[in-house]
């Protein structure tokens, strides 16, 4: 954000609603029961789709904190008060390194295809002390740079809130002057970002590596860890736009959320689904033409055996050349091929031909509603990343009563602490008044 913008703002401190909070306790109430059920009941369904979760919401919210660095890495001045919704989603990273320390109390259900005896060849690096001390040192490391970069990013807009005490006064200790602080604030975000850029690829990257891809620990693919941190930023960004629409007129936002700004991040949008879905063809399509049976495998479980050539020859496009449609449908029907063409309706199918023009990214109905669907896409598809290879032959796996109510219970945590950082910190600034 530029200078001119942070000097003009003014923490603005404010209560949530009752309704937002009473609905947020009430879904991370419904969570908690859910997995205490699942664990009773099914331990292996509550411990994966606690992991499915985390993962999502995990990158989720680093992508925000990277979405935010972004913008100071090539010193955008479009985003005004934009960057402090992402801001605001990154709120939940440091919670990222608890979460993995549950996760991993299940372990026996989540690395079920490895935890016992893994493949020969990767005995070495596929070990569970290994996982665990090195993913907990990138969750670790992500939570104090996210931490720093949150603290300068906000400390310049706490002037005067000193007076209130508790978190504000240490928030605000060894107070400089409004000018200095502004400057010193400015300088440090612009050496932590593009630091945190750099670790959230590397670090995200060795994290799909290690709790997803080792899911099916026969199966390899280095472009693997860029799509899944991706993903994690393309989500990001479909979560400021649609916050951003839902907080138009929210006070300090009044005339902020312009049409000029939900067009920018409209583009954003659309070009980097784009990219998503490149970097998705281009690891796919290096595997279809090797047709090699440990590569094929991970695609086989998730698209089907039309979108491979089978010991036939058949393939989709001998399919179209035959219009042979009724093998076409019978195999749609194979585990999970509906619901992995359905994530890629929603990641790229929908912002692509939606946010094609330029009045559908000026239209907050309809850049909100295409948000809400590519987050929406993105909680399938890291579904659809997991639960194949634990429980190959079922396709709604992932859709049981447990398994909705612990996605329930992380939504509602998740949007309670963006609520409560909006609103302390804030995120959500207002101009300072003259």
């Amino acid at each position: 954000m530029s200078t001119a913008v942070v000097a003009a703002e003014q923490a603005n401190p404010r209560a949530i609603p009752r309704a937002w909070l009473g609905a947020c306790l009430a879904l991370v109430a419904i969570g908690v029961a859910a997995f205490a059920g699942g664990i009773a009941t099914d331990p292996a369904a509550a411990w994966r789709a606690f992991h499915v979760n985390y993962l999502y919401f995990g990158a989720l919210a680093q992508g925000g904190v990277v979405v935010a660095c972004a913008f100071v890495i090539i010193g955008a001045r479009w985003p005004g008060p934009v960057r402090r919704i992402a801001e605001g989603l990154g709120a939940w990273a440091p919670l990222t390194f608890v979460l993995f320390l549950v996760d991993f109390i299940g372990r026996e259900y989540i690395y079920t295809n490895w935890i016992n005896g893994p493949p020969p060849a990767k005995a070495a690096y596929l070990n569970t002390t290994r996982l665990f001390w090195m993913n907990l040192a990138i969750f670790g490391v992500l939570a104090l740079l996210t931490m720093a970069f949150l603290y300068n990013s906000v400390r310049p807009t706490l002037a005067g809130m000193s007076a209130r005490g508790g978190m504000f006064a240490r928030w605000t200790s060894g107070w400089r002057g409004d000018a200095e602080e502004i400057e010193i604030g400015a300088a440090r975000c612009r050496k932590l970002a593009p630091i945190i850029c750099l670790v959230y690829a590397l670090g995200w990257t060795f994290i799909a590596f290690d709790q997803v891809m080792s899911l099916t620990p026969t199966w390899y693919s280095n472009l693997f860890g860029a799509y899944f941190c991706w993903g994690g930023f393309l989500s990001a960004i479909a979560a400021t736009a649609l916050l951003m629409v839902l907080h138009r007129n929210s006070p300090g936002l009044e005339g902020e959320i312009t049409k000029a700004r939900m067009h920018d991040i409209g583009k954003m949008l659309f070009a980097f689904s784009i990219f998503w879905m490149y970097l998705f063809f281009s690891q796919y399509l290096v595997i279809w033409y090797a047709n090699l049976p440990e590569e094929t495998q991970f695609f086989e479980a998730r698209l089907g055996s039309q979108f491979l050539v089978d010991k036939s020859g058949i393939n989709m496009l001998e399919l179209a050349r035959t219009w042979d449609l009724g093998l076409f449908w019978e195999r749609l029907r194979e585990p999970y091929v509906k619901v992995t063409l359905l994530v890629w309706a929603c990641c790229w199918v929908t912002p692509f031909w939606v946010l094609l023009g330029q009045r559908p990214k000026k239209t907050p109905a309809i850049l909100g509603s295409v948000a809400a669907v590519v987050l929406f896409g993105f909680w399938l598809e890291r579904n659809i990343l997991v639960w194949p290879s634990l429980v190959p032959k079922d396709t709604f796996s992932f859709l049981g009563v447990v398994q909705l109510g612990i996605a329930a219970g992380f939504f509602g945590a998740f949007a309670l602490v963006f609520l409560i950082y909006t609103r302390i910190f804030p995120s959500l600034a207002v101009p300072r008044r003259a």
